[in-house]
C-alpha cells in the first residue's frame, strides 16, 4: 500500500488505484477531518486508521490545529489522542 499526500487529502493506492482517502481542508491554522472513505473491498485492512495517523501527522507538521468532524475521525482521535469529543461529531485536538 502506498499513501500519497496532496495538499489538504491523503489518498491510498493498491496497484496504482486510489482504494482510500482522508481530507483535511485548513481555515485559519485549523485543519478539520472531514472525510474518511476506504473501498468497500479494502476494509478491515487498517487503511482508515494508517490514513487518520498520517493526516494528524501531516497537520501537526505543518503546525496547524486538528478537528475531527468525521465520525471515524472524531473516535480515532478519542481513542489515539485523547481528545474529548465535544459533540457526536467533533473532537478538537
Amino acid at each position: 500500500m502506498d499513501y500519497i499526500t496532496y495538499k489538504n487529502r491523503i489518498a491510498a493506492i493498491d496497484n496504482g488505484e486510489e482504494v482510500g482517502e482522508v481530507t483535511f481542508p485548513e481555515r485559519d491554522g485549523v485543519y478539520v477531518i472531514n472525510h474518511t472513505y476506504v473501498d468497500d473491498n479494502y476494509r478491515g485492512q487498517g487503511i482508515a486508521s494508517e490514513l487518520v495517523r498520517r493526516a494528524v501527522e501531516e497537520i501537526e507538521r505543518r503546525g496547524g490545529r486538528v478537528e475531527a468532524t468525521c465520525s471515524y475521525a472524531a473516535l480515532w482521535l478519542a481513542r489515539n489522542r485523547g481528545c474529548e469529543i465535544t459533540s457526536p461529531l467533533s473532537c478538537p485536538l
